[in-house]
C-alpha cells in the first residue's frame, strides 16, 4: 500500500511539474493592486433597477433570468443612425431593439462569435467576430467578411472595433496564439493569454478604400476594447491583462506614438466606448485576482496553475463595475455593483437618458436610467 501511495505521488508531481500545456508565461511586475479605494470606493451606484432580456421582458436577477432558456452574453453595443441597439450573444445572433421596444429581436446570424460592434456611416454593422475575423452587415442583413488576415497572419481572436470618421476602421486581434474557437471560446482564450502575459495582441487598421490591413501595435497581453477619439486624433485600446489603456495616435504630430492613458486598474478592462459628453465608458469583466497577482514574476508556478483542474485556477468573479473618463484619462464616475446580480459586466452604452451595460454571460442588458444615479455622479 505504502508502495502504491508514493507511487501516486510521483505521478501527481510529475504532471504537475511536467505535463505539457499550451502557455509559456513570460515573468512581470504586476502593478500594487489598490483595490476598491480612493475614486474606486465600494459602493452600490450600479444597482439598477431593470434589465432587457434578449427576447422578452425579465426581471434583473440574473439567477431568476438564467431558469428560461434564451441567449446569452451580450457583449457589445452599437447604436444606428435611427436610435435602433445592436447586441449580439455567444449563438452568433445580432439582435436589434428598435426606439421604444421593450426587448432585443433576432436580426442575423454570424455563424461565428461576434463581439465587438459598430455602425459605420452608411448603417453598415462592422462586426469583430472571434471566430470569422472582421465583418459587415448590410442594412439588408448581407453579411460580408472584410478581412481575416494581416501580413500573412491569420486573425484569430478579432474582439473589438471602432470606426473613424473619414472611414477607417480600427480593431483588436486579442492574441495571435490562443484562437478563441480553437481554444474552447472567448473566455477559455482569454484566461490562457493573461497567464502566459507574452503580449501577443494587436491593434489593427482596416482601410475600406484599399482592403489593406495593417497593424498598428503589437505585444499587447490581451487587446480588447477599441475607441476613437472624439477629436479624431488617437485611438484608445484596452490591455486587459496589464489592467490599463493605451493611446496611440493617428493625427497629428504624435502620429504612430503610443501612450498610457489610465493604468493600474482595479479589474480587467474588457470594451471603451464614447460617451455622448466626450469622455469614454471602460467596463471591467471582473475584479484583479490575487493570487495571479502573486505569480506575475513567476513563470514556472503559472504554468503549474494551467495543469491544475480548472476549478482550482484563478477565475472571472462576478462583480459589476464601469467607470466613465475623461479626456484627461481621469475617472470621473464609477458604478459599482458587488452583488454581481449582473455578472461580469463588459462596457456601456450610454443615450440621452439611459446607460445599456453589456456581459460576457447574462442573458439580458441591464438598464440605468440616468435621472436615478446619485446626484452629481453622472456629467
Amino acid at each position: 500500500m505504502r508502495i502504491l501511495v508514493i507511487s501516486a505521488l510521483i505521478a501527481v508531481m510529475g504532471y504537475l511539474l511536467f505535463w505539457p500545456v499550451p502557455v509559456e508565461p513570460d515573468a512581470w511586475n504586476t502593478p500594487k493592486d489598490k483595490g476598491y479605494s480612493g475614486v474606486h470606493h465600494v459602493n452600490d451606484k450600479l444597482s439598477f433597477a431593470h434589465a432587457i432580456a434578449l427576447g422578452e421582458l425579465t426581471a434583473l436577477s440574473h439567477k431568476e433570468a438564467t431558469t428560461i432558456k434564451r441567449e446569452y452574453g451580450p457583449e457589445d453595443f452599437a447604436l444606428r443612425s435611427d436610435g435602433t441597439i445592436a447586441t449580439a450573444t455567444h449563438s452568433g445572433t445580432i439582435m436589434l431593439l428598435a426606439p421604444n421596444d421593450t426587448h432585443f429581436t433576432p436580426w442575423v446570424n454570424t455563424g461565428g462569435r461576434p463581439l465587438g460592434l459598430e455602425f459605420d456611416a452608411s448603417d453598415n454593422l462592422i462586426v469583430a467576430d472571434a471566430y470569422l475575423g472582421l465583418l459587415s452587415v448590410s442594412p439588408s442583413g448581407v453579411i460580408t467578411l472584410l478581412t481575416d488576415a494581416v501580413d500573412g497572419t491569420p486573425i484569430v481572436y478579432a474582439d473589438d472595433v471602432d470606426v473613424a470618421e473619414n472611414g477607417m476602421i480600427y480593431f483588436s486581434d486579442a492574441t495571435t496564439k490562443f484562437s478563441a474557437k480553437a481554444y474552447g471560446g472567448t473566455l477559455s482564450g482569454s484566461l490562457l493569454e493573461i497567464l502566459e502575459h507574452k503580449g501577443n495582441g494587436r491593434l489593427l487598421a482596416y482601410n475600406p478604400n484599399t482592403n489593406v490591413t495593417t497593424v498598428l501595435m503589437d505585444g499587447l497581453v490581451f487587446a480588447n476594447g477599441v475607441a476613437i477619439s472624439h477629436n479624431q486624433q488617437y485611438v484608445l485600446v484596452n490591455e486587459t491583462g496589464s489592467y490599463r489603456v493605451l493611446r496611440y495616435f493617428i493625427a497629428g504630430p504624435k502620429t504612430g506614438l503610443v501612450d498610457v492613458f489610465i493604468d493600474n486598474l482595479p479589474g480587467f478592462p474588457d470594451n471603451i466606448a464614447t460617451a455622448p459628453d466626450g469622455g469614454y465608458w471602460v467596463g471591467f469583466a471582473s475584479p484583479r485576482s490575487a493570487s495571479l497577482d502573486d505569480l506575475s514574476n513567476s513563470p514556472f508556478l503559472r504554468k503549474v496553475v494551467q495543469r491544475l483542474p480548472a476549478s482550482l485556477r484563478p477565475k472571472a468573479k462576478a462583480y459589476g463595475h464601469v467607470i466613465k473618463l475623461n479626456k484627461q484619462g481621469k475617472v470621473t464616475n464609477d458604478l459599482q455593483d458587488p452583488s454581481g446580480n449582473y455578472p461580469l459586466t463588459t462596457g456601456v452604452l450610454e443615450t440621452a437618458d439611459m446607460l445599456y451595460i453589456s456581459s460576457l454571460t447574462a442573458s439580458s442588458v441591464a438598464v440605468v436610467e440616468k435621472a436615478n444615479l446619485p446626484k452629481g455622479e453622472d456629467e
